[in-house]
């Protein structure tokens, strides 16, 4: 998926996905591999006893050098926008934005799409087409006033739907998708606060689905992949195994499970409820965070040679406050942001999006 973003940095938009060639050639400069000029380049590096350059000043600079985007509104998917992680790509769910930018700045909108935010919905995800560099279509999962659906922005375009009829609740809006083939979108839905919607195979609550129609207009209804899932679904592929993972809260459980053939295999549950709201998986552990316990908890991807789970651990406890969605790099480097705003206690910065290096693998710990 960070591969898919690189092309965003040239990019310099506000708007409803309006992207000019005046902004991506004057920010292509602005956002070049070090951020440097070439006349910057050719001066010398300070020594290590010269003091460090001073930040900007204004309410929105964080003093914690992790922080890498700070005064989002609430926030729901976050996507790195380069392979070492310093830059994001963040949805701000309650405006339907889609913002990229790193520390220290500034903030670009690279699409907006109108939202029904009441709840938990809003702009849930997003996908950046397979073809992004050609076509600059982006794909997002968003409440309207009569349903959930995935879209499809285009630059100085309307949105178009691609997916309708998702039901829509005053929670259990929260889902995910990203695209495991060029020609395949995987969305995953919330129960939208109907357990029975999510067993019911004539509705598109609860499920993980498959679509393979990405044009607009009248699409063929979806393949169901797996049934049965609750609320604040999230899903995280590994690129080292190929399996896909899938964490939701229930009303009796939060839990992480992989799609096998036969359908959704439960690898663990947290009875205590913590409010799993993201997964990512890296460097052969799967991350999960949460929003009530205000954690980074670890657990080990079974492989064919190391099936068996162990209990997951702890790796980062009540340093940010509440949390919401995150994702990996193959580099072991996680983002993940804050939902302070609206599941915790904000301080002047929130929400952000967080670059964090897990201290080891849970190899390591095993």
């Amino acid at each position: 998926m960070a591969a898919a973003a690189l092309g965003l940095l040239v990019l310099g938009t506000s708007g409803c996905a309006d992207f000019t060639e005046q902004d991506r050639a004057k920010d292509a400069g602005a956002w070049s591999a070090n951020n440097e000029s070439p006349a910057q380049q050719q001066q010398p590096r300070p020594s290590p006893t010269e003091p460090p350059v001073p930040p900007p000043p204004g309410p929105c600079v964080d003093p914690d050098p992790a922080v890498i985007a700070t005064c989002l509104q609430s926030t729901a998917a976050v996507m790195p926008g380069d392979d070492q992680g310093e830059v994001t790509v963040v949805a701000e769910r309650t405006t339907g934005k889609i913002v990229t930018t790193k520390r220290y700045g500034p903030q670009r909108v690279l699409a907006t799409a109108p939202v029904d935010a009441a709840g938990d919905g809003g702009l849930i995800d997003f996908a950046f087409s397979p073809t992004y560099d050609q076509d600059r279509l982006i794909y997002a999962l968003i409440t309207t006033a009569s349903d959930n659906r995935v879209v499809r922005l285009a630059p100085n375009d309307v949105p178009k739907p691609i997916l309708v009829g998702i039901p829509k609740g005053a929670t259990g809006n929260m889902g995910a998708m990203f695209f495991r083939s060029p020609t395949e979108l995987v969305v995953a839905t919330g129960n939208a606060g109907n357990p029975a919607a999510a067993a019911d195979p004539a509705s598109l609550a609860g499920k993980v689905l498959s679509v393979t129609s990405l044009g607009s207009g009248a699409n063929p209804p979806p393949r169901i992949l797996a049934s049965g899932f609750g609320s604040n679904v999230s899903l995280c592929p590994s690129t080292t195994t190929g399996s896909l993972y899938v964490a939701d809260q229930t009303a009796t459980e939060d839990r992480i499970q992989v799609l096998e053939p036969s359908g959704p295999k439960v690898l663990w549950t947290w009875p205590d409820r913590p409010q799993i709201a993201g997964c990512a998986v890296t460097s052969g552990a799967i991350f999960v965070s949460t929003t009530r316990t205000q954690h980074i908890e670890a657990l080990n991807e079974p492989t064919r040679e190391k099936p068996a789970i162990t209990p997951p651990a702890v790796v980062l406890e009540k340093r940010y406050g509440a949390l919401g969605r995150m994702t990996a790099l193959d580099n072991g480097v996680l983002q993940f942001a804050t939902v302070n705003r609206t599941s915790g206690t904000p301080v002047s910065t929130d929400d952000r999006v967080v670059r964090w290096l897990p201290p080891s693998s849970t190899e390591d710990r095993t």
